[in-house]
Protein backbone atom coordinates (compact mmCIF):
# COMPACT_ATOMS: atom_id res chain seq x y z
CA UNK A 1 0.00 0.00 0.00
CA UNK A 2 1.26 2.81 -1.25
CA UNK A 3 0.20 6.64 0.98
CA UNK A 4 -0.75 9.32 -1.28
CA UNK A 5 0.44 12.70 -0.17
CA UNK A 6 -2.09 15.83 -0.12
CA UNK A 7 -2.48 18.31 -2.75
CA UNK A 8 -1.02 21.26 -1.95
CA UNK A 9 -3.95 24.08 -1.54
CA UNK A 10 -3.25 27.16 -3.38
CA UNK A 11 -3.27 30.63 -1.23
CA UNK A 12 -4.10 33.39 -2.51
CA UNK A 13 -1.62 36.18 -2.41
CA UNK A 14 -3.72 39.01 -0.77
CA UNK A 15 -4.59 36.25 2.01
CA UNK A 16 -0.94 36.56 3.01
CA UNK A 17 -0.05 38.56 6.10
CA UNK A 18 1.95 41.91 5.24
CA UNK A 19 5.36 42.20 7.11
CA UNK A 20 5.40 45.38 9.00
CA UNK A 21 8.85 46.49 10.43
CA UNK A 22 8.93 46.33 13.84
CA UNK A 23 10.14 49.45 15.62
CA UNK A 24 13.40 48.76 16.93
CA UNK A 25 13.83 49.68 20.74
CA UNK A 26 17.03 51.84 21.25
CA UNK A 27 19.16 49.09 23.51
CA UNK A 28 21.76 50.69 26.50
CA UNK A 29 25.06 48.41 26.20
CA UNK A 30 25.39 45.91 28.74
CA UNK A 31 28.78 47.13 29.77
CA UNK A 32 27.38 50.48 31.18
CA UNK A 33 24.17 48.51 32.80
CA UNK A 34 27.37 46.75 34.62
CA UNK A 35 29.66 49.72 35.68
CA UNK A 36 26.20 51.62 36.90
CA UNK A 37 25.78 48.22 39.24
CA UNK A 38 29.22 48.40 40.12
CA UNK A 39 29.31 51.63 41.53
CA UNK A 40 25.41 51.13 43.44
CA UNK A 41 26.97 48.28 45.01
CA UNK A 42 30.84 49.72 45.91
CA UNK A 43 28.97 53.08 47.26
CA UNK A 44 26.24 50.73 49.23
CA UNK A 45 29.80 48.98 51.34
CA UNK A 46 31.87 52.01 51.05
CA UNK A 47 28.63 53.43 53.21
CA UNK A 48 28.61 50.10 55.53
CA UNK A 49 32.74 50.52 56.57
CA UNK A 50 31.87 54.13 57.15
CA UNK A 51 29.06 53.37 59.67
CA UNK A 52 30.76 50.31 60.89
CA UNK A 53 33.84 53.40 61.79
CA UNK A 54 31.54 55.35 63.15
CA UNK A 55 29.94 52.84 65.75
CA UNK A 56 33.86 51.64 66.62
CA UNK A 57 34.34 55.23 67.48
CA UNK A 58 31.31 55.51 69.59
CA UNK A 59 32.70 52.12 71.34
CA UNK A 60 35.76 53.48 72.17
CA UNK A 61 34.38 56.47 73.39
CA UNK A 62 31.87 54.18 75.78
CA UNK A 63 34.72 52.10 76.96
CA UNK A 64 36.69 54.85 77.97
CA UNK A 65 33.85 56.74 79.58
CA UNK A 66 33.39 53.50 81.61
CA UNK A 67 36.85 53.43 82.54
CA UNK A 68 36.40 56.94 84.10
CA UNK A 69 33.12 56.47 85.53
CA UNK A 70 35.09 53.26 87.23
CA UNK A 71 38.06 55.27 88.50
CA UNK A 72 35.84 58.27 90.00
CA UNK A 73 33.41 55.67 91.94
CA UNK A 74 36.38 54.19 93.81
CA UNK A 75 37.91 57.99 94.53
CA UNK A 76 34.10 58.44 95.81
CA UNK A 77 34.57 55.30 97.89
CA UNK A 78 38.57 56.38 98.77
CA UNK A 79 37.18 59.48 100.02
CA UNK A 80 34.39 58.23 101.72
CA UNK A 81 36.36 56.38 104.05
CA UNK A 82 38.62 59.12 104.98
CA UNK A 83 35.69 61.23 106.25
CA UNK A 84 34.49 58.08 108.35
CA UNK A 85 37.92 57.70 109.69
CA UNK A 86 38.40 61.36 110.35
CA UNK A 87 34.74 61.66 111.92
CA UNK A 88 35.98 58.23 114.11
CA UNK A 89 37.97 61.03 116.24
CA UNK A 90 34.65 62.84 116.94
CA UNK A 91 32.45 60.12 117.86
CA UNK A 92 35.39 58.78 120.03
CA UNK A 93 35.93 62.30 121.71
CA UNK A 94 31.93 62.11 122.03
CA UNK A 95 31.77 59.17 123.59
CA UNK A 96 34.12 58.83 126.15
CA UNK A 97 33.15 62.94 127.27
CA UNK A 98 29.62 60.64 127.69
CA UNK A 99 30.48 57.58 129.23
CA UNK A 100 33.89 58.39 131.09
CA UNK A 101 33.68 62.24 131.60
CA UNK A 102 36.59 62.99 130.18
CA UNK A 103 36.90 66.84 128.91
CA UNK A 104 39.59 68.13 126.35
CA UNK A 105 42.50 69.57 128.77
CA UNK A 106 42.57 73.69 129.19
CA UNK A 107 45.69 75.23 127.15
CA UNK A 108 46.02 77.87 129.99
CA UNK A 109 45.99 75.19 132.68
CA UNK A 110 48.36 72.74 131.30
CA UNK A 111 52.00 72.06 132.48
CA UNK A 112 54.96 70.43 131.06
CA UNK A 113 57.28 68.08 132.56
CA UNK A 114 61.24 67.77 131.48
CA UNK A 115 62.39 64.51 131.22
CA UNK A 116 66.28 63.94 131.82
CA UNK A 117 68.03 62.70 128.59
CA UNK A 118 70.52 60.39 128.60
Amino acid sequence: MAAVAPQPRAVEPTALPVARPRPRLERQPRVASGVVWIAVIGALLAGVVFMNVAVLRLNIALDKSGRERARLRADIQSLGSQVSSAQAAGRIQAQARKDLGVVPADAANTTFIQLPSK
